[in-house]
């Protein structure tokens, strides 16, 4: 049975879950509205062995529903196009999630997201950040939550390249997802398909692959 927390997540996230077919199209309001981070997400899908739902703003889902039955890496090349996205391009990558972080011992403090020691790639999640410091107090790795609903928090790491090979990502990663889990939602982590660090540290973490996907439409670089 499919944990509550994720169905909520999914549902909420996406505006339906599970697929009832093959690929389900789904109008719903989220991806015309502000996101995580104040940027709107058009296309969002989640597929699984048995299905995927693609959610899309309700004034194209009939569009794209009349694309038919393409396989995802064709459907994915023809959706900016009928989104009106001349700019942007689809991706396909992991979706993992946890119920049962690993075990490992703490190794980071929770910190504001505007504290001046964070880079700059940790300032957008607003909040509160999980950084594991440097011998000298300063930044050596750290975790930022995308907070997409009150069910579902998507993880993010990184690692500066002096503390890399330490653990610190894996450790960071599984002690963030305890704390998302005591507040009540699921913690979840993705990453691209050829990422191999990162699922090494997803796997570490806790997040195990259960053969998952999720897909969006990002802007091309330099447009």
């Amino acid at each position: 049975m499919l944990d509550r927390r994720l169905h909520h997540h999914l549902v909420t996230w996406l505006g339906q879950w599970p697929a009832g077919q093959p690929v389900d199209v789904v109008g719903s309001e989220r991806r015309t509205q502000p996101g995580w981070d104040g940027a709107t997400y058009p296309v969002i899908g989640v597929g699984t062995a048995t299905g995927v739902v693609l959610s899309v703003p309700p004034d194209r889902a009939a569009a794209v529903r009349a694309l038919g039955r393409p396989s995802m890496t064709e459907l994915l090349s023809r959706l900016p196009d009928v989104l009106d996205l001349p700019g942007w391009t689809g991706y396909r990558a992991v979706f993992r999630y946890t119920l049962a972080p690993a075990p490992t011992a703490d190794c980071g403090e929770w910190v504001a997201a505007d504290d001046p020691v964070l880079p700059a790639w940790l300032r957008p999640f607003g909040g509160e950040v999980l950084i594991a410091r440097a011998e000298d107090g300063g930044y050596a790795a750290g975790v930022g939550v995308k907070r997409h609903d009150g069910h579902g928090h998507e993880l993010a790491v990184g690692t500066e390249p002096a503390y890399r090979g330490r653990g610190l990502a894996r450790r960071l990663v599984a002690q963030a997802a305890r704390r998302v889990l005591d507040e009540g939602a699921v913690p979840t982590y993705l990453h691209a398909t050829d990422n191999l660090g990162s699922a090494r540290v997803a796997e570490a973490a806790g997040f195990s692959d259960r053969g998952w996907s999720v897909y969006g439409l990002a802007e091309k670089d330099g447009s």
